[in-house]
């Protein structure tokens, strides 16, 4: 497995204490950086890379070490500087040479690493007599075919890092899928689930049984002519790993909101206050932090993510936002420019144990307050599933949510026909919000006890669609 090493430091690694770290290997190895410096390398003579380092970032957001690493070396609110370093597989002592590196800068500035084992101080020589990774190899990326970018992975959590999220871009870029291959004991965050999609790109899980299985569909997984896919027995079918099928319902649940603004494009316009504002109305605070990865590292700031989305457009901006430790919840948003203006596509996550009832009480003023505050809500479909509070994703079977309310706003009654709208099938009745000349419309649907929700929800999207 590729070894990633953290360095978690209460200031700034500087100029020297980095040196110290880099010269882990010894003076005979080189060291350059990558990615317009955001990345420093440290490479054999002949500029095979041996460990990659990110840029330290400052991480503001409480408990985001805990939440990803599962560690308690910082307290939930002290701000910490996160360095992370990653060796590649193919030189046995480099995962050695990132755990000096990490456990140099831990000793000089009096912090600590993840995983704790890993860190040494030791210079460490390099005696395997092989070629490791180019000099132009992607750093996250372990193994590269003509199909398929392969990336070891032996965290507890899987992020959605820089590293990951690039690798993925170049992985789509040239037309490959990702398979990110992890012990059968790691689970992803929502971001790396949502990040990774589907088919092509996959969660290869190893496990002693069956050897590898896909972490998100259960089926049995091998190796062939240079990508992972589904075995197939002599009638034609890919069996299921036993392991995906062993769950047990703890009682946890997860609350989703997915919800969809638009916006007229205005110099004025701050994005992410839709968002907010379903925070608070869930939590009674405002989300934690804010970052384009994980982890997330930003105090949260609408306008900043503002002012981002403004100078990446009209590319798309895909950010992610976390909430305080006391209660999980986690957001992906994606703001894209588009003919009709400035949309947001948000999905918001809460996690609740067995005894912590989601509020679902308070849906329907939440949808009043998306709908009739100049929020521009176009859509807001909210579900309830079993999962962990923690909001990780399990290599396990899931149930899939089930729909609890469809809240459609203004703009899309309109578009519909707000009399068709309004006359729903199932002696469904919506309860209207605001002006009666211009309505939005709430859809309560259920409280999660009740399997036939999906039907009903089918049947009224059917009959929305069929407006004339």
């Amino acid at each position: 497995m590729t070894k990633d090493v953290i360095a978690l430091t209460p200031t700034m690694p500087d100029v020297r204490t980095l040196l110290a770290g880099l010269y882990a290997g010894g003076p005979d190895l080189r060291v350059r950086t990558a990615a317009d410096g955001a990345v420093v390398q440290l490479c054999t003579p002949d500029g095979s890379t041996l460990v990659s380092i990110e840029a330290p970032i400052l991480i503001h957001t409480p408990g985001e070490p805990s939440r990803l690493l599962g560690t308690g070396t910082t307290t939930a609110d002290s701000p910490v500087w996160w360095t992370e370093a990653r060796a590649t597989t193919a030189v046995p002592e480099a995962g050695q040479l990132a755990g000096s590196f990490a456990g140099r800068l831990a000793t000089v500035l009096n912090g600590t690493t993840w995983p704790p084992e890993a860190a040494t101080t030791e210079v460490i020589p390099l005696t395997t007599d092989n070629t490791a990774t180019p000099a132009n190899a992607h750093p996250a990326i372990d193994v590269l075919t003509d199909t398929t970018a392969v990336v070891l992975q032996d965290r507890p959590v899987i992020p959605m890092t820089s590293w990951l999220s690039d690798a993925l871009r170049t992985a789509i870029t040239s037309d490959r899928a990702l398979h990110i291959v992890t012990p059968n004991t790691a689970r992803l965050t929502l971001p790396t689930r949502n990040a990774l999609g589907g088919h092509p790109h996959r969660w290869v899980v190893q496990d002693p049984q069956d050897g590898y299985y896909d972490g998100l569909s259960g089926a049995v997984l091998r190796w062939h002519n240079g990508t992972f896919t589904p075995t197939r027995t002599t009638l034609g079918t890919t069996p299921v790993a036993q392991a995906f099928t062993n769950t047990t319902d703890t009682g946890d649940r997860q609350l989703i909101l997915a919800l969809r603004t638009r916006h007229p494009a205005a110099d004025h316009l701050v994005l992410g206050l839709p968002l907010e504002t379903a925070w608070h109305h869930l939590t009674g605070a405002p989300p934690a932090g804010w970052s384009t990865a994980e982890p997330v590292n930003l105090p949260w700031s609408t306008r900043q993510l503002t002012d981002l989305a403004r100078r990446r457009a009209p590319q798309p901006t895909w950010l992610i936002a976390i909430g305080h430790p006391d209660r999980p919840a986690l957001a992906t948003i994606r703001i894209a420019r588009t003919p009709a203006g400035v949309e947001e596509d948000i999905t918001l996550t809460l996690g609740y144990a067995e005894h912590e009832p989601p509020p679902l009480e308070a849906i329907p003023s939440l949808a009043e307050a998306l709908a009739t505050d100049d929020h521009r809500l176009t859509s807001m479909l909210t579900s309830l599933r079993q999962g962990p509070r923690d909001l990780t994703i399990p290599p396990h079977i899931a149930p899939p949510p089930t729909p609890i309310a469809l809240t459609l706003g203004a703009d899309t009654v309109h578009d519909i026909g707000a009399h068709h709208a309004q006359h729903a099938p199932l002696n469904l009745i919506p309860t209207q919000l605001g002006p009666a000349s211009r309505p939005a419309l709430h859809y309560p649907l259920g409280d999660a006890t009740n399997d036939q929700t999906w039907t009903t929800l089918k049947h009224l999207t059917q009959h929305l669609r069929t407006a004339t």
